[in-house]
This record gives structure tokens, C-alpha cells and sequence, in this order.
């Protein structure tokens, strides 16, 4: 069972940058599949970005196209969101998760992944 920790979030004004990071202990972090969602007040949970084990596949969803990238460092067990132009409505609490095994279609879907970071809050002024 793997523990997903996440870091780097923080205060940022619309248009600045930041990189979430996610720290995997307790698996093998190579063999996950790994996304990134979000959660604004009081709106559901959304998919932002997935990547598989060795970073081959990349997924975004259309609205940080261009803006966001995800990328991972399976000899540090480590996954990054690196996000740029942001905008006073992408302010949520940013999670990662991780599936046991590669989600082709379903990658955008949360209940197909398996295990959840507690968050990391992303507020973006305006």
C-alpha cells in the first residue's frame, strides 16, 4: 500500500506559477499509474492531469492545456504539477492519487485510482 504526501502549495497571484509535488513511500511508486485532481468550495472533485509509470503517457484535461505539465521522478518517488498562468478560479484543494494498474480510458475517473494524498491548498488571487 503506498502513502502519497503533498507539498508546494501556497498563496500565488493569477498569472503566477507554482509545482506541486507528491511524495510516494510504503510501494513501489514505479508500477503506479498517478493523477492529479482538484476540489474548489463547494464544487465537485475534478481531474486535472494523470501520467503512467514511465511517464510515456501524459493526460490533461482541456482547461490547463498548454498551462500545466505533469511529470514524475520515479527515482525520488515523486510526482510534480507544474502549473503556470493560473487563474483565481483554479483556487482548490489539489490531490494526487494513485491506481495499481494503467487506466487507459479511465484516467479521469476517481473512483479507478486507488489510493489518495490528504491535499494541498492552491489559492490564487486576483
Amino acid at each position: 500500500q503506498v502513502q502519497l504526501v503533498e507539498s508546494g502549495g501556497g498563496l500565488v497571484q493569477a498569472g503566477g506559477s507554482l509545482r506541486l509535488s507528491c511524495a510516494a513511500s510504503g510501494g513501489t511508486f514505479s508500477t503506479y499509474f498517478m493523477g492529479w485532481f482538484r476540489q474548489a468550495p463547494g464544487k465537485e472533485r475534478e481531474f486535472v492531469a494523470a501520467i503512467s509509470w514511465g511517464s510515456r503517457v501524459t493526460y490533461l484535461s482541456d482547461s490547463v492545456k498548454g498551462r500545466f505539465t505533469i511529470s514524475r521522478d520515479n527515482a525520488k518517488n515523486t510526482l510534480y504539477l507544474h502549473m503556470n498562468s493560473l487563474k483565481p478560479e483554479e483556487t482548490a484543494g489539489y490531490y494526487c492519487a494513485a491506481a495499481s494498474r494503467f487506466l487507459g480510458s479511465d484516467y479521469d475517473r476517481q473512483d479507478a485510482y486507488d489510493y489518495w494524498g490528504q491535499g494541498t491548498q492552491v489559492t490564487v488571487s486576483s
